[in-house]
């Protein structure tokens, strides 16, 4: 295996009930969307003056799981640039497309002296994947 990759999931669902429902799969495993106003990038960009094509319909869902994430960085500050944050996701072909980079227990190692946390995070990973996959 690579040291990261990206998760690739499609779905015939719109995007916005891809997104509803993921947010529902979220709350299920004790994880929320940290960012539902700001998610959609045609506004981000549109409140910084910069124009997108019809249709640009990305969204970058900030997904945190609060008290694990508190627990996580008081730990160990340096473990924050690891911890997943941004599931992607956009039409294509009439499909929802959803992405999220995922990096490797061993890249995670060899980044940071934490002998804790690749596992951690790897399970962080396969949770995130399990409410993806739900809201597919």
């Amino acid at each position: 295996m690579p040291d990261a990759h990206i998760l690739r999931h499609d779905t015939d669902k719109p995007l916005s009930q891809f997104v509803a429902d993921l947010a529902a799969a979220a709350r299920d495993k004790g994880f929320l969307i940290h960012n539902e106003d700001k998610m959609e990038m045609s506004h981000t960009f549109g409140r910084h003056g910069v124009e997108v094509a019809e249709g640009f319909d990305l969204h970058m869902i900030q997904i945190c799981n609060p008290g694990k994430a508190a627990a996580s960085m008081q730990r160990n500050p340096e473990r924050a640039p690891l911890i997943p944050k941004f599931i992607i996701a956009f039409t294509r072909d009439g499909k929802t497309c959803v992405r999220m980079l995922r990096i490797s227990s061993g890249l995670t190692a060899a980044l940071l002296d934490d002998e804790d946390f690749p596992a951690s995070l790897e399970q962080s990973y396969d949770t995130i994947e399990d409410i993806i996959q739900r809201a597919c």
